[in-house]
């Protein structure tokens, strides 16, 4: 029989648990993530603006980084509020609709995310590889291209998700053990057969995630071999440092991603399930904190152009 809160075919709202065997800690648990959704905010939106009124900084590289800045800030908001009310006020309700929206962007916006590193890679590589042709080859229409199709690619990828889900009869409990609405968390709330949304959330990510780590290694692969063919040490040493930024945002995105990935599916029993969804927040939370200040501390041009436009700043006010 339906619980009291259930319908037929599909629920009126679903109900967020949050965190399954730490309720009672929900407040305290809020208080890291209100602050790791303050700093990505201020941290990403201040490379944003800094990258927009610093010509020094109008390269690809940086399009590219102010590109994965507007992602990060836009996924963060899409579900970081919506934990806070559910641990400090106990609003739990989402609708359906709502739901379904939510878990289209979250997905969606990750899948742009790892999409952007992959242009930053190749970025890189043709810095690196073919640094007489970088300014030829990332043109600005070039470049506006590529954010475009990483974005639509996510839209034409995720969108069936959401399809796949609203289709699936909701007859049980619309209670969700999350934080947010997952693909899969929701799907297994059904009473139906998922089968098909498993399937298919496997291609979408080997299809987004697969192909993008595979341009990674393919494009960092072939910029190891430039730079150990570089005679000069000097030249060896630059050419590394230009790339560690972008190797510490790949490692903080992927290295909790593919994490949930196989405890997921291959791990469940095993892993408590409080510690998937902590690992699942992070997986969100963690790069878009991170970026900025990994960013702000390995990139000698950003922190130039913070000094210049805060000298800049400060001259504009002794001036009224």
């Amino acid at each position: 029989m339906c619980g009291e809160n259930s319908s037929s075919l599909a629920p009126g709202f679903f109900v967020l648990n949050g965190i399954p065997g730490l309720e009672a800690a929900h407040t305290w648990i809020a208080l890291p993530f209100c602050f790791m959704y303050i700093i990505p905010v201020l941290g990403n939106c201040g490379l944003i603006y800094l990258i927009s009124h610093e010509e020094a900084l109008h390269q690809p590289m940086y399009y590219f980084l102010a590109l994965l800045s507007f992602t990060d800030v836009t996924l963060c908001t899409t579900t970081v509020p919506n934990m806070l009310c559910i641990f400090w006020f106990n609003l739990k309700e989402i609708h359906f609709n709502a739901c379904l929206a939510q878990m289209f962007f979250v997905h969606m916006l990750t899948g742009m995310e790892s999409g952007v590193l992959m242009l930053m890679a190749l970025d890189r590589y043709v810095a690196i590889c073919h640094p007489l042709r970088y300014s030829t080859i990332l043109t600005n229409p070039v470049i506006t291209k590529a954010g475009l199709a990483t974005f639509l690619r996510g839209v034409l990828l995720i969108l069936p998700f959401t399809f796949l889900t609203k289709r699936l009869p909701y007859c049980r409990s619309n209670f969700i053990p999350h934080t947010y609405c997952d693909h899969m968390s929701v799907a297994k709330v059904s009473c139906g057969n998922f089968k098909v949304n498993a399937i298919y959330g496997l291609l979408a990510a080997l299809l987004i995630g697969g192909f993008d780590m595979f341009c990674i290694s393919v494009s960092y692969t072939m910029i190891l071999r430039a730079v150990v063919s570089l005679s000069s040490a000097d030249a060896r040493h630059k050419a590394f440092s230009t790339c560690t930024s972008h190797i510490c945002a790949i490692v903080i995105t992927y290295v909790p991603a593919l994490f949930t990935i196989f405890t997921h599916r291959f791990g469940g029993q095993s892993i408590p399930h409080h510690v998937h969804i902590l690992i699942a927040n992070l997986y969100l939370m963690l790069p878009p904190t991170l970026n900025p200040i990994v960013y702000g501390v390995k990139t000698k041009q950003i922190q130039e152009g913070v000094i210049k436009l805060f000298f800049k700043e400060k001259d504009v006010l002794v001036m009224k």
